[in-house]
């Protein structure tokens, strides 16, 4: 069954054709600290991230996210950014997950704060 959904599906893991390029045509440039791999073709040209576990692209770094899109030449491996001190860490989208961010007034949270800030218009 895995074997069949290796063939029909992306988004579980690499599709055998991508493991077959990457086996081929593929050097392996660097991974970061998620386990994602990254792959160049020979000249460069060509750039790819084989996930560890779910593809999903929020999960690249803004480092390796430049370097997959030309922005930069070197990968973050060999020419690291520098990060500032109030910068965040890399954090995956978790919109549509129990862990996503809902404000005080929405109502996904389970006691919703009663809104102020707002009268609605009366006719006089």
């Amino acid at each position: 069954m895995s074997f069949l959904l290796r063939i029909l599906t992306w988004w579980n893991s690499q599709t055998i054709n991508t493991q077959v390029w990457t086996k081929l045509y593929g050097e392996k440039v660097g991974e970061d600290d998620q386990g994602n791999v990254y792959y160049q073709s020979g000249g460069g040209k060509r750039r790819w991230v084989i996930y560890n576990g779910e593809a999903e692209a929020s999960r690249v770094s803004p480092d390796w996210h430049g370097w997959l899109h030309h922005t930069y030449k070197q990968p973050p491996t060999t020419d690291p950014l520098s990060h500032r001190t109030w910068e965040k860490p890399h954090a995956p989208n978790l919109t549509g997950s129990g862990q996503a961010y809902h404000p005080a007034g929405s109502l996904y949270r389970a006691e919703p704060v009663a809104r102020s800030d707002y009268d609605a218009w009366q006719p006089e």
